[in-house]
């Protein structure tokens, strides 16, 4: 479960960058708080946070209960995977939100794979 660990503090430390770059955007466009408009490079680096966001309500519970119920190294594996859809993603938004597919689907791939591995590995502990 170490690995599951390092990967959800990974997680985590990539989320804070991404917020953090949100703020370096803000400040560059000039654009004061609370607007959340106006400026294209902000709105995109705030999509990309605020989506990673949402993507979290999921991959965290499914990567801690993957990685009990199954296998944690598979469970790491898909955690890293999803680490870096998110960095695809991220990267393909900022520049052209039209290509941000690839990592989008990566990242999605990577929790459907979180998900039905906890699924699979808790359903024998239910009988």
């Amino acid at each position: 479960m170490a690995l599951v660990a390092l990967i959800t503090l990974l997680i985590l430390l990539q989320y804070l960058a991404f917020t953090m770059l949100c703020g370096v955007e803000r400040g560059r466009s000039g654009l004061a708080a609370p607007a959340m408009t106006g400026d294209p490079g902000f709105e995109r680096a705030y999509r990309v946070q605020m989506n990673t966001l949402e993507q979290l309500l999921v991959t965290l519970p499914a990567l801690w209960l993957s990685g009990l119920y199954f296998i944690p190294e598979v469970a790491a594996s898909l955690g890293l995977a999803f680490i870096i859809g998110r960095i695809l993603y991220r990267n393909s938004y900022v520049r052209n939100p039209a290509k941000r597919g690839p990592g989008m689907i990566i990242g999605f791939l990577a929790n459907i794979g979180l998900l039905a591995t906890a699924l699979w590995g808790l359903v024998p502990h239910l009988w």
